[in-house]
């Protein structure tokens, strides 16, 4: 296959009111049926979020109709390129929050909470503290599994299930987390802007979120002070440093994150069980 002919996958986010998601649903839907795009779009009254592929034209009628809308004119979206298509479907979801925190009040598009570039965080993990002398502590908002897959040295974990349990983990720890500068991440950057702004309105200071999260740290500075790979919520399951796909791979009976180690076991069949899930089969009572 010709690169010419190759398929690009953008995604992106963004923090702004958006009354009318409900009514849009069907335009959305309506112009990547035309356009052939596929994957998936959260319409909420907070803001979008969109994975989507399709070919190179296509997707960039589809940001040129984005844009302009107003509120999207400055919408970003990260782009890769795969020989195939990605997705197998479109879905346009309504949502009542981008990402699930449970806090009505949060509204990002009044205001991001400070925000500290990769290249300025690489040099601040380097130096041990920031540009104030002030140590500087990773924190992760990510959920325990994705965690697991990798991580930065060093982090504050609190080995959360769900993004929403996050509020109640970061009061209970506020008093440790005092007089250090604080620098939240996750993936992509929706989590970690959302918990930054939690967290200043609680009353922390010195609080950071990761521009463009893990993966635009990975584009901007590889993998120094990071181990191990990257989880993504799409086909390729786990990232390393260069974005390129790993052979992590995701459990389909389970969804739990399978090792590469773990891939060579017995419990691990493809599609059926993996280490995590697999039940030894009952061989029934003992007859003497």
């Amino acid at each position: 296959m010709q690169a010419t002919e190759s398929f690009v996958n953008i995604a992106g986010y963004k923090f702004v009111t958006f009354s009318d998601s409900v009514e849009k649903r069907g335009e959305f839907r309506a112009l990547c049926q035309k356009l052939g795009l596929k994957g998936t779009i959260l319409l909420t009254p907070e803001g979008i979020n969109l994975f989507l592929a399709g070919r190179r034209a296509e997707i960039n009628q589809f940001l040129t109709w984005l844009r302009a809308d107003a509120r999207f004119s400055d919408f970003y979206a990260k782009e890769s390129v795969s020989l195939e298509q990605p997705f197998t479907k479109l879905l346009v979801k309504l949502k009542r929050e981008i990402i699930t925190m449970k806090m009505p009040l949060i509204k990002p598009e009044e205001g991001r909470a400070p925000f500290v570039e990769p290249k300025t965080l690489k040099r601040w993990l380097d130096c041990g503290h920031d540009d104030n002398g002030r140590p500087v502590v990773m924190l992760e908002t990510r959920n325990a599994f994705e965690v697991d897959v990798g991580t930065f040295k060093n982090t504050v974990d609190y080995r959360i299930s769900k993004f929403s349990e996050f509020p109640d983990v970061i009061a209970a720890h506020k008093d440790e987390l005092a007089g250090k500068t604080l620098v939240t991440f996750c993936t992509g950057g929706i989590r970690c802007e959302k918990a930054a702004i939690h967290m200043q309105n609680i009353g922390f200071d010195n609080v950071y979120q990761l521009d463009g999260g893990i993966l635009q740290y990975f584009e901007d500075v590889g993998g120094d002070h990071y181990d191990g790979e990257c989880f993504v919520f799409d086909y390729r399951t786990a990232l390393n440093p260069k974005l390129e796909p790993t052979a992590t791979t995701q459990c389909f009976a389970c969804r739990a994150v399978v090792t590469p180690q773990e891939q060579l076991t017995p419990e691990y069949v493809p599609g059926v069980s993996c280490p995590h899930c697999y039940e030894a089969p009952d061989v029934g009572a003992v007859i003497i």
